[in-house]
């Protein structure tokens, strides 16, 4: 199964590119792993809540254009279950093995995520009850993916 993680955001930063970059090459010995990134809506610094939600609105369904009938999603949200690495590795091994093409894994944008992408999403995590930039969330999650991998694999990185 392919894993693939879509950043509604564009990551500008070089720093945080280089280092999910690094961690998603480390995930590769395990899996095959994409990454998808800017989706965004162009917003002003001065957009009101209905400009917001309407962007919102445009980028879900970008994303959920990304998403076939045969894939699953995982939704990055604050209002998500928190769990664990060891939790989340072992969520993961239970979706590895459903016989789906593709897990997906989706960040959302400056604004947040739309409505229809958690309610398409197989399961929605939060990385926190903090909240992050999307290019530091992205960056999380491709860490915690990694030793996500190690945990499965036995590998110290976790421990």
């Amino acid at each position: 199964m392919e894993i693939r993680l879509i950043s509604v955001g564009k990551i500008r930063d070089k720093v945080y590119k280089e280092k999910i970059d690094e961690y998603l090459k480390w995930i590769r010995p395990y899996a095959r792993v994409t990454f998808t990134e800017g989706l965004e809506e162009r917003l002003s610094p001065k957009a009101g809540s209905r400009e917001q939600e309407e962007a919102r609105r445009r980028e879900g369904q970008r994303v959920l254009s990304l998403i076939d009938k045969n894939e699953l999603l995982v939704a990055l949200d604050a209002g998500g279950e928190q769990v664990t690495s060891d939790q989340l590795a072992a969520i993961l091994e239970r979706l590895l093995v459903m016989g789906k093409r593709r897990l997906n894994f989706v960040v959302g944008g400056a604004t947040g995520l739309d409505g229809s992408v958690k309610a398409r999403a197989d399961m929605v995590l939060s990385l926190s009850s903090l909240t992050f930039p999307h290019q530091l969330a992205v960056l999380v999650l491709s860490e915690q993916l990694y030793r996500v991998f190690t945990i499965i694999h036995s590998h110290p990185y976790h421990r």
